[in-house]
């Protein structure tokens, strides 16, 4: 018990009553809002300004100073300005000498000026121990409290003393600091928030790839071929019926394909006889946008219900059943109740249900609010067990919706099959696939591989 609680005090900042004093030089909406939560943190908190009138804008706990006064009275200075103001500060050049500077700006563009910010002020201030931080976090996330999406602060410097003195008041916040090395690292978190979804790059161009693959797959099955043979003009379904025909199919597309780098991830170490080798670039791309490309298959899961809810009030839909009604009572025919039939659409209902609630419950398991509040195991259970669950869920709801329509002439117009066979393609190969990789045979030496065993360690890089 001591033991662990050492390990905890260890690795916990300095968390005594009395806190040094923060230099913050700037009170535009950053400055302000830092200076905020640093105060709520029991830090003392002085401005540097150049002008020395207290606004009502700035936090009633601290001063107001001229930057000279200010610099004088910390040791940790944030200069929270813009980089075009920064030549001042080289007539403070003597009274910085020593201190901290944190840099916290960030430019318009990527790759902005030919050096990070940070590299530009430790040129003009060349005395101070420059670190960069806090740019990756914004104020209105510092001023609400909402800072799931924000939590990780990027800091780098060339002293360590420096960028641990910082990192320490990052804990002191609340934040998690991620240490990044050396200044040269500047640059790069600079251009983190410029980033405009780095991860959501691949799975937004493929689901849109897919979509229009599959809009025109559609088109030229369901429309066009009835219009050149049967002379009817059903364009009205590129509203409701074609879409909610692409959405399911790209929802299990998509869901297929976060499984699918985990197979072939385990098929690699299976040849390679080892965990210690790189897999390749592009893999490892893939393996880090699974949870994007899980969400976006969510999304598609969740259009397919609400177009599925409108069906009932289709205009279309209400013609087609009055004309059969009327037809019956013309003919004074009425189809018996085919318990195949019921059985087939109570089936592919209940499997659609059961496979959106654990759609949904993966998605909710991969906010970073609910992931912090489970363990690894957890989590795991959670991804990958409910996760191949609701991938066989989904597979046997269009399995079930297809019926005995696979082996029907009919279903293949111009030689092409329905949409959703093309569907089931990417779903079944993962799911055979890992039904095999779960043969003792093969299970046994992937989990030792998994725990370090090499079977070719001189291969190993």
């Amino acid at each position: 018990m001591n033991k662990n609680s050492s390990n905890i005090m260890a690795l916990a900042p300095n968390t005594s009553n009395k806190r040094e004093t923060i230099c913050i030089f700037g009170t535009g909406d950053f400055g302000r809002a830092l200076g905020h939560k640093m105060i709520q943190s029991g830090y003392p908190v002085v401005f540097g300004s150049r002008s020395t009138q207290k606004s009502s804008l700035i936090p009633k706990d601290a001063e107001v100073l001229s930057h000279a006064e200010a610099a004088q009275k910390a040791a940790i200075i944030i200069i929270a300005i813009q980089r075009q103001h920064y030549n001042f500060l080289t007539s403070l050049a003597e009274i910085l000498h020593g201190k901290v500077l944190v840099d916290v700006s960030n430019n318009l563009k990527i790759n902005q000026y030919p050096e990070s910010n940070a590299e530009y002020l430790a040129q003009l201030v060349p005395g101070a121990k420059v670190v960069k931080a806090f740019n990756t976090v914004s104020a209105w996330a510092l001023q609400s409290g909402t800072l799931d999406a924000s939590r990780q602060v990027f800091v780098c410097g060339d002293d360590m003393e420096a960028k641990q003195r910082v990192m320490d008041i990052v804990r002191a916040l609340g934040l998690t600091p991620l240490d990044h090395g050396s200044l040269l690292a500047a640059q790069e978190i600079e251009n983190y928030p410029l980033q405009l979804f780095p991860m959501w790059k691949f799975p937004i161009l493929l689901s849109l790839c897919l979509t229009a693959f599959f809009f025109f797959y559609c088109l030229i099955r369901d429309v066009i071929y009835s219009y050149v043979y049967d002379n009817k003009d059903f364009s009205f379904f590129i509203a409701i019926s074609i879409p909610n025909r692409i959405c399911p199919i790209l929802a299990l597309i998509l869901l297929a394909l976060v499984y699918l780098p985990g197979v072939l991830a385990a098929i690699i170490q299976l040849y390679r006889g080892t965990k210690y080798r790189r897999f390749p670039d592009w893999l490892d791309k893939w393996m880090l946008c699974r949870k994007q490309l899980g969400l976006v298959a969510l999304a598609f899961a969740s259009l397919h219900v609400l177009y599925t809810l409108v069906i009932p009030i289709r205009y279309f839909v209400r013609w087609r059943m009055s004309s059969q009604i009327i037809s019956q009572a013309l003919n004074n025919k009425t189809e018996p109740l085919n318990n195949t039939y019921v059985w087939l659409s109570d089936s592919y209902l209940a499997l659609g249900i059961l496979g959106f609630f654990l759609f949904v419950l993966l998605g909710i398991t991969s906010l970073p609010s609910v992931s912090n509040n489970v363990n690894w195991r957890e989590f795991r259970f959670v991804q990958s067990k409910l996760g191949y669950l609701t991938l066989i869920l989904c597979t046997a709801h269009t399995l079930v919706y297809g019926g005995n329509r696979f082996l029907s002439p009919s279903s293949y117009r111009w030689y092409l099959p329905n949409a959703y066979m093309l569907s089931l393609i990417v779903p079944c190969i993962v799911l055979v696939v890992k039904f095999v990789l779960i043969f003792p045979c093969l299970d046994k030496p992937l989990t030792r591989i998994r725990q370090g065993w090499e079977r070719n360690p001189q291969y190993s890089e």
